[in-house]
């Protein structure tokens, strides 16, 4: 354990770069639990895959109700992928990160997150022009981010991960 800036205790985990980095367990929707619960195995970080995999991988874990850990996926080809495939998946990753906002039941953060990434990943594809990246359906992918944001503001509910996690393909 480190110091924090004050000199006091810092209790929060850290890797070998000092970063924070916390060890605590987590459930299926990335929530901390108490340590010593068991909870859901996480995602790798910092891992390259080849895009394709990357989008089955987030598809089995959004078909799993797990969009947390599908961010997490989309973060590491957003990290490592080309420049010029940046836009694509930090809008994917911030498309999980809403469904995984509305399943906390974050019903406000929840629909401005998919709304973002539903933004996100057009204005993507109208400077590409590429409307079909590695399978993806994106304008259908974004009309799934808006109808869901519109869900969950009319219905005040969260809502279940797994049953309304959309299909990439």
């Amino acid at each position: 354990m480190g110091a924090t800036r004050s000199g006091e205790d810092d209790a929060r985990d850290r890797d070998e770069e000092g970063r924070a980095r916390s060890a605590r367990p987590r459930d299926g929707l990335g929530r901390p639990l108490p340590y010593g619960t068991a909870g859901v195995e996480r995602q790798p970080e910092g891992v390259v895959r080849r895009p394709q995999d990357s989008v089955a991988e987030a598809q089995a874990l959004l078909d799993a109700g797990k969009p947390f850990h599908a961010h997490e996926v989309f973060e590491d080809a957003w990290k490592s992928g080309p420049r010029e495939e940046r836009g694509l998946w930090r809008g994917l990753a911030q498309l999980a990160v809403g469904l995984t906002h509305a399943a906390r039941g974050n019903l406000t953060g929840g629909p401005r997150l998919l709304g973002r990434g539903a933004a996100a990943v057009e204005e993507w594809a109208h400077a590409t022009g590429r409307w079909r990246p590695y399978g993806m359906d994106l304008a259908a992918l974004a009309g799934w981010a808006r109808r869901l944001a519109a869900e969950v503001e009319a219905s005040g509910a969260a809502v279940d991960a797994g049953a309304v996690a959309p299909k990439l393909h």
